[in-house]
């Protein structure tokens, strides 16, 4: 029985290909390849030892989703795939709605003709909006405030309708931090297109001198120095958050819980600045940056209440951020230009 792995060639699918075959697993990847590249699955390959078969198709190809349901013996699912930047969600709200929304309906509906029903689905801290109090616990109030994070909150809703509609649904919801960081091989890291949406990325790029220098928006947020803090987690830690999941869907005892929901994040905030000086000391460089105006929808400080994710999936962060540095230094030094170097 094989796990697909829906989005499994991206920066977060392909570390969590490698962990599950690392612990055994056999695995089926589907990616559109809209926003990623099969080298990092030749990669995965390298880095475990292990061939998997992969599919090049999107999830809104109801035929070809049904074509790999009857070819391949599927267990249980994770679900990555997903349009995911959000300043481009503000720009494109209509593409981020028909293709997170639509691809997951697809998806569900094959999986349920196909009598597979365990799931573990990629969310986001977004669904929590503008939190009153840190640290974030999964029983806070959701809103979002971006079209990216209302995808992410309406397919929540979406996958608990769904078990309340059929108990024989298993689904497990993972609300990501702030990922970063890469594999320690060096070998599959994050490679955005164009200029990154993300923090580490970006500082990375200014050190290998592919942009000029960092932006940092706002700096008189009532935070220790002035700049946003937020919960970053290591990538693997995050990979190893999914073995877990779905090692809790595959436990006797799920039957009775229905959709269960996690955060994963380290319960630790850190400033921009803080993650500037830490890179800085990494790499041995300056790195250069500007303050630049808030923008619309950040918030001051947002970091997990890991907890629960602790006490129910015997799951705790262990990546500290000089690591989660070194590790994103060691694969931008070995892919200046990400996986197009190869």
């Amino acid at each position: 029985m094989a796990i697909l792995i829906t989005g499994g060639a991206g920066y977060i699918g392909s570390h969590t290909c490698v962990e599950l075959l690392n612990r055994g697993y056999e695995i089926v990847v589907i990616d559109n390849l809209s926003n990623s590249s099969k080298k990092s699955l030749d990669r995965v390959k390298e880095i475990t030892g292990k061939d998997f078969r992969f599919y090049r198709d999107d999830l809104l190809n109801k035929a070809a989703v049904e074509e790999i349901f009857r070819r391949e013996n599927i267990d249980s699912v994770i679900h990555f795939a997903g349009l995911k930047a959000v300043g481009e969600s503000v720009e494109k709200p209509l593409e981020y709605y028909y293709n997170n929304i639509t691809g997951t309906l697809v998806l569900c509906d094959v999986m349920k003709k196909h009598h597979v029903k365990n799931l573990v689905f990629s969310s986001s801290a977004t669904v929590y909006g503008k939190p009153e109090t840190v640290p974030i616990r999964e029983d806070f109030p959701l809103s979002a405030t971006n079209p990216y994070g209302r995808t992410k909150l309406m397919i929540e809703e979406i996958l608990e309708d769904l078990y309340n509609a059929d108990h024989e649904w298993k689904i497990v919801l993972l609300r990501y931090f702030n990922p970063v960081g890469a594999h320690k091989s060096g070998r599959i890291g994050e490679d955005p297109r164009g200029i990154p949406n993300n923090l580490v990325p970006y500082i990375t790029q200014v050190v290998i001198g592919r942009l000029g220098y960092l932006n940092v928006y706002g700096n008189d947020y009532n935070t220790p120095d002035g700049t946003g803090v937020r919960d970053y987690i290591h990538v693997v830690d995050l990979a190893e958050g999914h073995v877990k999941a779905i090692e809790k869907i595959m436990g006797k005892d799920f039957a009775q819980n229905g959709v269960l929901t996690y955060n994963l994040g380290t319960g630790r905030g850190y400033s921009v600045l803080d993650m500037v000086k830490a890179f800085s000391q990494i790499c041995g460089k300056e790195i250069r940056y500007e303050f630049k105006p808030r923008r619309p929808g950040d918030i001051a400080t947002c970091y997990a209440d890991p907890s629960r994710a602790k006490e129910e999936l015997g799951w705790t962060a262990s990546r500290g951020l000089m690591e989660m540095c070194e590790d994103s230094w060691r694969w931008q030094l070995n892919n200046p230009n990400g996986y197009d170097d190869a």
